[in-house]
């Protein structure tokens, strides 16, 4: 049996994936709270067959396809996961970018991955292929990047380019990213946590989302700092030093779920505007 201390450690991460699996905070840490609590009711609910975080990972999965946790909390529901439907892993999430994030953000194995989503291992490398296929040919987004270490700027630079994005700047301070974010109108912001002028990411996107609606991205060397569940804190988050695949992976659900929104805005619009 495993100990308290142990399953803590593990944490972190797996509100990590369920938050970029949800695309919230509340919704993500919801699942994870769900996880924990039925482990703690049944320690033999964690597969004998898997070591603790691939474990942890399999119940997880198996409440969030199965139990509407994040209702509880009042997190935002898809237009499209209506009562009747519930929320099973095909509507949140299609299964193809379940397994991608799996690989590239939490780097389980196809073998691994194939017994947490109970698919055999050869439909697994598919799925992950599938949806490399379909973050190729996403739309592509205007970036701001909000970074006050060169080194890593230019990297950043480089990966979201070679993703088929358009860096629209750099700014290193608070003051830059209100400035930059008001003259460019970026599709998404990646930003890291501490900038130049000792002031925080977190501070200088929440200034710009208060006048417009833009997906981000946080960075920080420091993931359990921002991934306690105690306080309002990113749905998507890349740690560094960070892995090519792991920022694909990222940006490209932040951009799914943004596009899914927006969608949801425009149905939502149009059928009020029928019914009146």
């Amino acid at each position: 049996m495993h100990n308290t201390n142990q399953i803590a450690a593990h944490l972190p991460y797996l509100r990590r994936f369920a938050r970029a699996l949800t695309g919230s905070q509340s919704a993500g840490d919801a699942y994870a709270a769900a996880a924990l609590e039925t482990i703690s009711v049944e320690p033999d609910a964690l597969p004998a067959d898997l070591d603790l975080n691939a474990a942890l990972y399999k119940v997880f999965l198996t409440i969030w396809g199965s139990v509407p946790a994040n209702r509880r909390h009042h997190a935002p529901v898809l237009a499209d996961a209506t009562a009747a439907e519930g929320h099973d892993i095909e509507q949140i999430t299609p299964l193809p970018r379940v397994c991608f994030l799996l690989h590239t953000m939490e780097g389980f194995s196809s073998d691994v991955i194939a017994k947490l989503v109970d698919r055999p291992v050869t439909e697994v490398r598919r799925l992950i292929d599938e949806a490399e296929k379909e973050i190729a040919a996403q739309l592509h987004a205007d970036v701001l990047i909000i970074e006050d270490e060169t080194i890593i700027s230019m990297d950043l630079e480089a990966l979201v380019g070679d993703l088929g994005h358009h860096v629209v700047g750099v700014a290193r301070t608070r003051t830059e990213a209100m400035a930059l974010a008001s003259k460019t109108r970026p599709g998404l912001i990646m930003a890291d946590i501490q900038l130049a002028d000792g002031s925080s990411g977190l501070d200088a996107v929440s200034d710009i989302l208060a006048g417009a609606e833009v997906p981000v991205v946080f960075i920080t060397a420091y993931p359990q700092r921002l991934l306690t569940g105690d306080r309002p804190e990113p749905s998507f988050l890349i740690t560094k030093p960070f892995q090519h695949e792991a920022v694909k992976a990222v940006i490209s659900q932040a951009l799914f779920f943004d596009q899914r929104a927006r969608l949801g805005r425009k149905t939502g619009a149009a059928r009020r505007s029928v019914s009146a």
